[in-house]
């Protein structure tokens, strides 16, 4: 599946998931119904994935965790809070950055209506 295919799938997940429960659940919730729908789906996925800090050549564990990566392809990053902040942002980049994948989807299950608390980053970077 291409990273089109694959990120397509995932949003679709996620509105399933917003269109069934709504907003004003925790985070762990919307997770937990988030890697149920992915499993129907088939998709693989490791949910709360371990991220070590790469510091002067040494892997330091600092207990930094993805909340869901799919397929090894794309991170994906819940919140279920008033707005997406640049912070929530700068946090998906830096996971991006250390784990080496490029894609990441962030979706803040808090909102009316799902397409409204979806952001996608893209990040090219260099080895």
């Amino acid at each position: 599946m291409n990273i089109n295919d694959l990120t397509g799938q995932i949003i679709g997940s996620a509105i399933v998931v917003h269109t069934v429960l709504g907003p004003g659940l925790l985070e762990s919730a919307y997770e937990e119904c988030l890697c149920h729908e992915l499993q129907t789906r088939r998709i693989n996925f490791e949910r709360q994935k371990p991220l070590p800090v790469k510091y002067k050549g040494a892997s330091l564990e600092c207990g930094y965790r993805m909340d869901i990566v799919v397929e090894n392809k794309v991170i994906v990053e819940l919140k279920a809070c008033a707005d997406i902040d640049p912070i929530h942002k700068a946090q998906l980049l830096t996971y991006l950055k250390l784990s080496g994948i490029n894609v990441g989807l962030l979706f803040n299950f808090n909102v009316p209506v799902m397409r409204d608390g979806i952001v996608r980053i893209v990040n090219e970077f260099d080895e």
